[in-house]
C-alpha cells in the first residue's frame, strides 16, 4: 500500500468558483501593487549603495559576535556573512561585512570603517581586512534598472516560446500567472518589510521558471486532449487535464517544499530572503497554474481543429504518483 497526497483520480471542478478565484487573484494583484507605491521595498545594500569589507582570518567566522560588535556604531542596515571556497586553507576564514550608504554622503566614511575595523579586531585580534569596495548611488540605481529589466525580458521570451509552441491564447494565460506571481511577490515582500537585494531578484527568475514549468505540464495535457475529445467543451477538456496532471503537480510542489521549508529553518539569515520568496512563489505558482493560467485560457477560448495527434508533447511524467 503506497501514500498518495491525492487520490489516484479525481473529478475536481476547479472552474465552478471561476469568477470568485479570478476576482481574488485580480484583487490580490492590486492590493500588492498599492503595497509597492505606499510602503515601498526595503531594498539592500546592493540597491541602496553602501560599502563592502572583506575580513580575513584563521579563527572560526562568529556572525553573531561580529554584528554584536558593529551594532553599537549605529550604521543601519549591516550584512554580515560567511564566504565558503574550496581553495581556502584550512585555517583561512574569510566575510564579508556590507555597510548601507550613510545619509549624505556617496559612501561609508573612512572614519566609519576604522571604526568598523577596530570593532572586528576586538572579537578577533587575528582579523585582518584584505579589500574594501563601496558602491555609489548610480552604481546601485543602475542595478535596480537591470534587474527590472531581467525580470521583464524573461517574462516576455516566456510569451513568445509559449506562442510559438502552443497558440496566443496559451502564451496570454501563462504570462498573466507569471505576472500574478511576480506581483504577488513584491507586494508580500512590501507588506512585510523583509529586505528586498539581488538574491530576490534571482529567487523572482526562479520563481517564473517554476511557475513556467506547471504550467506548460497543464498545457501540454489540454493540448492532447483537445485532440483527443474534439466535440468536449473548453471547460471539461481543461478539468480533466489538471486532473490528470494534478498528481504531478501535487508531487513536486510538496518535495520543492519540503526542501525549502528546512533551507528557511536551518540554512540561517543570509538566505532566509531569498528562501521566503521561493516557498512564496512556489505556493503561489501552483496556484496560479489552475486558477490564472487555464482560466485565462478557458476565457479566451483556443481553436479545435487540430487534426493530427501530438507526439512531442511533454507530458509523459504527468501521472506521477503523489
Amino acid at each position: 500500500m503506497r501514500l498518495r497526497l491525492v487520490p489516484a483520480e479525481t473529478n475536481w471542478d476547479f472552474f465552478k468558483l471561476n469568477k470568485i478565484t479570478l476576482g481574488f487573484s485580480g484583487l490580490a494583484v492590486l492590493a500588492s501593487i498599492v503595497l509597492f507605491f505606499a510602503l515601498g521595498l526595503n531594498f539592500g545594500i546592493d540597491f541602496k549603495g553602501g560599502t563592502t569589507i572583506r575580513t580575513q582570518s584563521t579563527s572560526q567566522v562568529d556572525v553573531g559576535a561580529y554584528r554584536d560588535a558593529i551594532a553599537p556604531l549605529g550604521l543601519g542596515d549591516v550584512s554580515i556573512s560567511e564566504v565558503f571556497d574550496p581553495s581556502f586553507d584550512p585555517d583561512e576564514h574569510v566575510a564579508m561585512v556590507r555597510i548601507q550608504a550613510q545619509e549624505g554622503s556617496e559612501s561609508v566614511s573612512v572614519e566609519t570603517i576604522n571604526a568598523v575595523e577596530a570593532a572586528l579586531q576586538e572579537v578577533d585580534p587575528s582579523i585582518t581586512f584584505p579589500s574594501v569596495e563601496s558602491v555609489g548611488p548610480k552604481v546601485s540605481g543602475e542595478l535596480v534598472q537591470t534587474a527590472v529589466i531581467a525580470v521583464v525580458l524573461a517574462i516576455a521570451a516566456v510569451l513568445v516560446y509559449i506562442w510559438l509552441r502552443f497558440e496566443w491564447q496559451f502564451a496570454l494565460g501563462a504570462v498573466a500567472a507569471l505576472v500574478h506571481d511576480v506581483t504577488l511577490t513584491i507586494g508580500i515582500f512590501a507588506l512585510l518589510q523583509i529586505k528586498f537585494d539581488l538574491a530576490i531578484i534571482a529567487a523572482l527568475l526562479t520563481i517564473v521558471g517554476y511557475s513556467l514549468n506547471d504550467t506548460v505540464v497543464v498545457f501540454d495535457r489540454v493540448r492532447e486532449n483537445l485532440r483527443k475529445y474534439k466535440k468536449k467543451p473548453l471547460n471539461e477538456v481543461l478539468n480533466l487535464s489538471i486532473n490528470e496532471t494534478l498528481s504531478r503537480t501535487v508531487m513536486t510542489s510538496v518535495t520543492t517544499l519540503i526542501a525549502l521549508i528546512s533551507l528557511f529553518v536551518l540554512g540561517g539569515d543570509v538566505i532566509r530572503g531569498f528562501v521566503f520568496a521561493m516557498i512564496w512563489g512556489v505556493v503561489v505558482g501552483t496556484y496560479s497554474s489552475v486558477f490564472v493560467a487555464s482560466a485565462i485560457l478557458l476565457r479566451l477560448g483556443v481553436k479545435r481543429d487540430w487534426s493530427k495527434p501530438d507526439n512531442t508533447a511533454g507530458n509523459q511524467f504527468a501521472n506521477v504518483d503523489a
